[in-house]
């Protein structure tokens, strides 16, 4: 009986802080990832190339965002957290692609951020992961 009024409480903090001047895009860039690719039987991780890209037309309500990299555009679901909202991508052949943007660091006055992709290519699996920060804008 306790865990109903937790829940509602829970979610009515959510969406008011969700609400109320969180940004409704990002700018994100990552300098530095890590790649695990899998050949002959294991993984060997090697360096991944810087990335960056664009989140915008955040609508929490409808859980739903737009991807911008500079090749394209992609769809994202929202899943928000305590102190984060993921961003998922289903892209077309079925990999997926996910990015966590925290609570804004007020000191650096950016949003730490993680970004994942598991893909494979030509049969083989591929993960990688990357750390950085998102820039918030209006």
């Amino acid at each position: 009986m306790v865990a109903r009024p937790v829940a509602a409480l829970l979610m009515s903090l959510l969406s008011t802080a969700a609400a109320g001047g969180e940004p409704k895009a990002f700018t994100c860039s990552f300098p530095a990832g890590i790649a695990h690719v899998y050949e002959k039987g294991k993984f060997a991780s090697e360096e991944a190339a810087p990335i960056s890209f664009g989140i915008e037309a955040i609508d929490t309500a409808a859980q739903t965002a737009d991807l911008k990299m500079p090749r394209g555009t992609g769809h994202l679901r929202i899943v928000q957290a305590v102190n984060a909202m993921h961003f998922l991508e289903v892209v077309t052949e079925g990999f997926l692609n996910v990015t966590t943007i925290y609570d804004k660091d007020e000191t650096k006055g950016a949003y730490p951020a993680v970004h994942s992709r598991h893909f494979g290519l030509l049969g083989q699996p591929i993960v990688s992961q990357y750390a950085g920060y998102c820039e918030g804008k209006e």
